[in-house]
């Protein structure tokens, strides 16, 4: 039962994005350092949260009590802002890239900056996801039994659920923040960050995971949408996707703008 338990919550979790990168990322090796560059740069913002945090323990004496629900608020919110300062760090980053390769050899086409921004974001997401998920993952194996003392038997199904929906969320975001930066768009920027905080804050009622996951499913569907008429998608594309009918959707022949 907990070796069920374990796969089929990895493939809950982790399984949209494995197609993913399978379909749309593995068969294009620039895509693929991309990729990585997006998920390293994830693991920076995660190195500075955590020493940002390591001294807000500190200050605080290390102590169990109601000041440390506020340390955690704090925390949760100093991580949003540093990896939405490591995404736009990133988007400066692949930015000049992109004018570095037009300058060197003018005759090939560089790569569209949304589908880098899909990459980017898948990366922020693939890494995201495992470092929120892989030791609840493990826990899953056993020994143990979840539920016992009253607690929700479903604890790990909605943990996979749930970081399912900030991998692909970090994909949205990341096409959505490109964009805004592309049009200097303040808006879509402020827009990626509140909902990111809102998503980050959703995880504090994790006993009343209904409420968490359908708040967190409905921002997933708003910023889907959004990202799809931002990446240049329309009903007339997605009619023709849906019908196997358009060979050159969205991401596979991008130009550069």
């Amino acid at each position: 039962m907990t070796a069920a338990m374990f796969l089929g919550c990895a493939c809950i979790a982790f399984g949209p994005a494995l197609a993913l990168y399978i379909f749309t990322i593995a068969t294009e090796p620039l895509r693929i350092i991309f990729l990585i560059v997006g998920a390293f740069f994830w693991l920076l913002s995660l190195l500075l949260s955590s020493l940002v945090w390591f001294v807000a323990r500190i200050i605080t004496g290390n102590n169990d009590g109601p000041i440390q629900k506020y340390v955690l608020i704090f925390g949760v919110l100093v991580s949003v802002l540093i990896q939405e300062m490591f995404r736009f760090a990133y988007y400066r980053l692949l930015k000049k890239a992109n004018e570095g390769l037009k300058s060197i050899n003018p005759d090939e086409e560089a790569p569209s900056m949304r589908l880098l921004a899909y990459v980017s974001g898948l990366g922020f997401g693939i890494m995201s996801g495992i470092f929120s998920f892989v030791n609840t993952l493990s826990d899953s194996l056993g020994p143990g039994t979840v539920g016992i003392h009253g607690d929700s038997p479903h604890f790990f199904l909605n943990s996979a659920f749930m970081t399912l929906v900030i991998i692909l969320l970090h994909v949205f975001w990341g096409i959505v923040f490109f964009d805004g930066c592309e049009r200097k768009n303040r808006y879509a920027l402020l827009v990626v960050l509140l909902t990111h905080l809102l998503v980050s804050a959703l995880t504090f009622i994790s006993p009343h995971y209904g409420v968490s996951l359908l708040s967190a499913y409905m921002i997933m569907v708003l910023m889907g949408v959004w990202a799809f008429f931002v990446a240049g998608g329309s009903c007339r594309s997605l009619k023709l996707c849906l019908l196997c009918q358009d060979k050159d959707f969205l991401l596979f022949n991008q130009h550069s703008r």
